[in-house]
């Protein structure tokens, strides 16, 4: 069998944990202690997670995405595949090694799509775009951490509070939607979103086609 390799590291943004980008064969890992956070090799629900959200807002013209969290460029390959020529997409990434993984040993994976001109990105907090930028997004797709109860950095919880959620729906255009990914199902979270005054739906998917684990989206849109 093939050994894994690790490639980098680099210190969450609370400087409290360590990331790790491995490597064997063609297949990348990313882990955060004993938990691996992405996986080359499962890309599903990343890539449902832009499918769904570009399904929602399919009749708006030049709309402008969000995405919060870089990591292997399955949910932006995947919003690029669905969008047409006048979208913008805006990628908020925390960790600026993950970008330079992204652009040095993962560039194969990530196929150029960094150098789209439909793309930008930004080394930045997601939630501070946010909260300072009203009515400006068409989307907003959140694959930050492990879901709303997040494992690498804990300020990541302000992005799913009551209050975090209420700045995203100021965030969105009319019509707009937010779209989060999680590992599993979170009764507190769904309760939330509705109390935010969001139109909820929540999907089950698969981390790799008909096979793997499932995760869930919400998809939950400012009516």
């Amino acid at each position: 069998m093939i050994p894994w390799i690790q490639l980098d590291s680099a210190k969450t943004p609370d400087g409290g944990q360590e990331l790790r980008l491995k490597r064997r064969g063609t297949e990348f890992s990313i882990m955060l202690g004993t938990n691996e956070l992405m996986n080359s090799r499962l890309s599903g629900s990343e890539e449902a997670l832009a499918k769904l959200s570009c399904g929602r807002i399919a009749g708006h013209s030049q709309p402008t995405i969000l995405i919060g969290g870089l990591g292997m460029g399955f949910t932006l390959r995947a919003a690029l595949a669905e969008l047409a020529n006048d979208a913008g997409i805006v990628i908020a990434e925390l960790v600026p090694a993950v970008v330079a993984w992204a652009h040095g040993p993962m560039a194969e994976i990530f196929g150029g799509c960094l150098e789209d001109p439909r793309v930008t990105i930004q080394e930045t907090d997601v939630g501070q775009l946010i909260r300072s930028q009203p009515a400006a997004w068409d989307a907003i797709l959140l694959d930050v951490d492990n879901g709303p109860e997040g494992i690498v950095h804990k300020s990541n919880d302000a992005l799913y509070s009551l209050q975090g959620l209420a700045a995203a729906r100021s965030a969105l255009k009319s019509g707009g939607v937010l779209a989060v990914w999680s590992h599993g199902p979170d009764i507190g979270f769904t309760r939330r979103l509705k109390q935010a005054g969001f139109g909820v739906e929540e999907v089950s998917t698969r981390a790799n086609g008909k096979r793997g684990a499932r995760h869930i989206i919400w998809i939950a849109t400012k009516t």
